[in-house]
């Protein structure tokens, strides 16, 4: 949250990320339109902030574990759910504090790609629960037949 944090002060966020992005993009698509080009390093910008937000639910996630079960530990929708809660508030007071940074806005639409982010990643962890949970259900009907 703190690098969030950071990050969101930063007046020359976009100036930053383009200054390495465009000569990228430009390299890569010699013959785009500056139009093209700011449309990229945008979505590549949009996709880190999926790729942050899921790295927080993540983390929220891992923090509401008891401490003798894995990371993933089996599903919980309360879990989820408070996961989810905690990022999308988190997100929306990230938003609200770049509304009172100069060159900065915030957008209810960030709001919405860092839940995504959120959504991103616990399913991914519910999959990955879906998957471990057949695999101790194999084993043990394995078990069970010797």
């Amino acid at each position: 949250m703190i690098l969030i944090f950071q990050g969101s002060q930063d007046q020359q966020s976009w100036t930053r990320s383009s200054r390495i992005l465009e000569p990228f993009f430009r390299w890569l698509l010699p013959t785009a339109s500056p139009a093209t080009i700011d449309t990229a390093v945008l979505l590549v910008r949009k996709c880190a902030h999926v790729a942050e937000f899921a790295v927080l639910a993540l983390l929220v996630w891992w923090a509401q574990r008891e401490r003798k079960t894995p990371v993933t530990g089996g599903w919980s929708s309360r879990r989820a759910l408070l996961t989810l809660l905690v990022v999308v508030f988190y997100a929306s007071t990230d938003e609200l504090h770049q509304s009172f940074v100069p060159s900065r806005q915030g957008a209810v639409l960030d709001v919405f790609i860092d839940s995504c982010g959120a959504i991103l990643a616990l399913s991914f962890l519910y999959a990955l629960s879906r998957v471990r949970g057949r695999g101790r259900y194999r084993q043990g009907t394995r078990e069970e037949s010797n």
